[in-house]
């Protein structure tokens, strides 16, 4: 049975970090492994964390160069034989997400599954705002601004092992560059799951202000000219392809 490694990464998330460990010590499927990253908290997270030290296989508390640094210390602290995150806002839809996530592993020549992911309210996690519906993909789908959501995102260890963690020189879209390097430029096979998979909280990094968003875009456009991927058309398709997940909603 393939051990799955659940990485949360954690700053100043009081209010919302028991939610998402909870979430995964719920799941049904039974080889978990929850790697907590805390990058130095000061609003009293750390002492809630205290908590679930027993819990948990990996928890450190450090300072850290930002989320894509405490996901690549997750990753090295990790054991499992697939990787995969639940920030600290989410959680997963479902007792049975991991379960579904790991039956899709069974076919050895998969290196990487996701499914489904909703947009919840901070305040009430059965509220959808919107509703992302990944669907099967395509090379040509990458080129027209298509990507998976990242939180639904699970890989096996030794495709990070081989293509490597994510590039600190992107600040907010690097999880964009590594699906892009994993899916189009390795072209490795991964599998859809159809079904909802996570809950995420409203408000993220990326999209909290209009500079995050102008930000996010110039990332996007390096992402794509560096790997080959399209150019302005891909990120303005990749952008305009979310207003639909307002109206799409179950």
């Amino acid at each position: 049975m393939l051990k799955i490694s659940v990485i949360t990464a954690v700053y100043n998330g009081r209010d919302t970090v028991a939610d998402s460990l909870d979430s995964t010590l719920s799941q049904s499927y039974p080889q978990v492994e929850i790697v907590l990253v805390d990058g130095g908290s000061t609003d009293g997270t750390l002492e809630l964390l205290e908590g679930y030290r027993s819990r948990v296989a990996t928890f450190v508390s450090e300072r850290d160069q930002g989320i894509y640094d405490a996901l690549n210390k997750g990753i090295r602290l990790s054991t499992g034989d697939v990787i995969g995150f639940l920030h600290a806002d989410d959680v997963f839809a479902s007792r049975d997400a991991l379960a579904s996530i790991a039956a899709a592993f069974e076919d050895p020549s998969v290196e990487a599954v996701y499914g489904d992911l909703v947009y919840v309210r901070r305040d009430r996690l059965g509220s959808i705002v919107r509703e992302w519906r990944a669907g099967p993909y395509t090379r040509a789908h990458l080129q027209k601004g298509w990507m998976p959501p990242h939180p639904t995102f699970y890989v096996r260890r030794s495709v990070y092992e081989r293509l490597g963690n994510f590039d600190l020189a992107y600040r907010i879209a690097a999880d964009y560059d590594l699906m892009v390097r994993f899916l189009f430029v390795a072209a490795i096979k991964a599998a859809y799951v159809p079904q909802t998979l996570i809950r995420m909280r409203v408000g993220g990094v990326s999209n909290r202000s209009l500079r995050s968003v102008i930000n996010k875009t110039k990332e996007d456009y390096r992402i794509v000219l560096q790997h080959g991927v399209g150019g302005a058309m891909t990120v303005l398709q990749k952008n305009l392809g979310k207003v639909s997940q307002f109206w799409r909603r179950t």
